[in-house]
């Protein structure tokens, strides 16, 4: 069984997105360009999970499922956003900006 991992970033307002896909695949993180910001809509609030691209779509989705089912993520519409992806190389992450989720 492949192993995968969604990864979830903290973004405030100064942040930027991503410049990859939130998914690790077999402990390598998915190298293409983010196509979606993933995110729960409950009610009247919408919570970012993450960002993914194309080929991932269906298993991030699924996967927030399932955490949904485990009560991990609240309950609601998951929504997939279109964003163009503008690459810069002044923003710089480490390996502390991502958290494994359990599932």
């Amino acid at each position: 069984m492949e192993q995968s991992r969604l990864i979830s970033y903290k973004i405030t307002t100064f942040d930027m997105l991503p410049d990859r896909c939130s998914i690790m695949e077999n402990g390598k993180q998915c190298v293409s360009p983010p196509e979606f910001v993933v995110s729960v809509v409950v009610e009247k609030d919408e919570y970012m999970v993450g960002v993914t691209c194309n080929r991932h779509k269906q298993l991030v989705s699924g996967k927030i499922q399932f955490l949904q089912n485990d009560g991990k993520i609240p309950n609601g519409k998951i929504s997939f956003s279109p964003l163009k992806a503008i690459g810069t190389d002044c923003i710089h992450g480490n390996m502390d900006d991502f958290v494994q989720l359990d599932g």
